[in-house]
């Protein structure tokens, strides 16, 4: 209740009520509310500037930061399993593929290397979470890069891998004649006592005895350069380049089952055993070249040959007995 003033009359020597104004009630009234309602809007400001109250809008949006948060721990957990295989296959990379196929390894500095010069997150930073943003996709960044160097290697890693396999498909690797169809293995690489002349002279090649007519291989793939008995002593011959500076003769043919051009693998079918040309018996000269120079054969035989009979065919070779040719 509003308090009642009186005020004191010395005419009547009396207590008086004082009765207000209507337009000073009116006023007081106005001011009452102008009063409220400012008041009411300073406390509504400081409430919004402060944590005590969120509105709807910013609970919304605090829900989605931790919602953004969650998944960027996520994203993080996953890029450090990636992270695992992707070092797991570097490793072998370098340690296993590239060993074997005689590639240089490349050094770990150039794989994980970060990106130098202008600040490439600038964008990213002024946020209450910048730290974790910028680390993210730093982090991302690079194991796109790592991706992409390993993605090279193993395109490297293919071409040599192919490159590798035709290599070893040319080498002239196995024996030119089986070994049940041999009569035995004459002559080897080195010093031979001539079947004509009995002097000693360099036999560059080695001898297979067997019957005229015994089927003869390529011993790696290539191609027929020579098919003819144009090259003096060798009688009918075959020449085979293999590539890689590698070239196999095969000399004193009965007869040819290829021809100049051709290409041909290793096992292919090539020829037959005879005596033509400078011969003293049916028997197969076989010669290896490696950059135009003789090598000797018995170094190429791992293809088709059991270690028992490749020592039995060294201890042979090895001996200075005479040659056929």
């Amino acid at each position: 209740m509003s308090k009642v003033k009186y005020y004191y009359d010395p005419d009547t020597l009396s207590y008086r009520k004082i009765e207000p104004k209507k337009g000073r009630r009116i006023r007081n009234l106005i001011l009452f509310f102008t009063g409220s309602f400012l008041f009411a809007v300073v406390m509504l400001v400081i409430l919004l500037n402060t944590n005590f109250v969120n509105t709807p809008k910013e609970l919304s949006q605090e829900r989605e930061l931790k919602n953004y948060e969650f998944r960027f721990d996520l994203l993080n957990r996953k890029m450090a399993q990636m992270e695992a295989v992707l070092a797991n296959l570097e490793d072998r990379d370098n340690n296993l593929y590239r060993l074997y196929f005689e590639a240089n390894p490349i050094p770990e500095e150039q794989r994980k290397a970060g990106f130098g010069g202008v600040n490439r997150y600038k964008t990213l930073e002024g946020y209450n979470n910048s730290d974790l943003i910028i680390n993210t996709t730093r982090r991302l960044e690079i194991l796109q890069k790592r991706l992409v160097v390993q993605s090279r290697s193993l395109d490297e890693i293919a071409i040599l891998g192919a490159k590798k396999e035709k290599l070893l498909a040319s080498i002239p690797a196995i024996q030119p004649l089986n070994n049940e169809d041999l009569t035995r293995m004459a002559s080897g690489y080195g010093w031979r006592s001539d079947p004509f002349t009995k002097a000693r002279k360099f036999h560059y090649g080695m001898d297979f005895t067997a019957p005229r007519g015994t089927p003869i291989f390529a011993s790696g793939d290539g191609e027929v350069t020579r098919a003819d008995n144009r090259s003096a002593g060798y009688g009918k011959h075959i020449r085979i380049d293999h590539g890689y500076g590698y070239v196999s003769l095969y000399a004193h043919l009965s007869k040819y089952n290829v021809k100049r051009g051709q290409k041909v693998k290793r096992g292919d079918l090539i020829g037959f055993v005879g005596s033509t040309g400078r011969s003293e018996a049916p028997h197969l000269h076989y010669e290896i070249f490696k950059d135009g120079k003789r090598i000797n054969p018995i170094n190429f035989y791992y293809g088709s040959l059991t270690a028992k009979e490749f020592q039995s065919m060294l201890k042979i070779a090895t001996q200075e007995n005479q040659s056929l040719d």
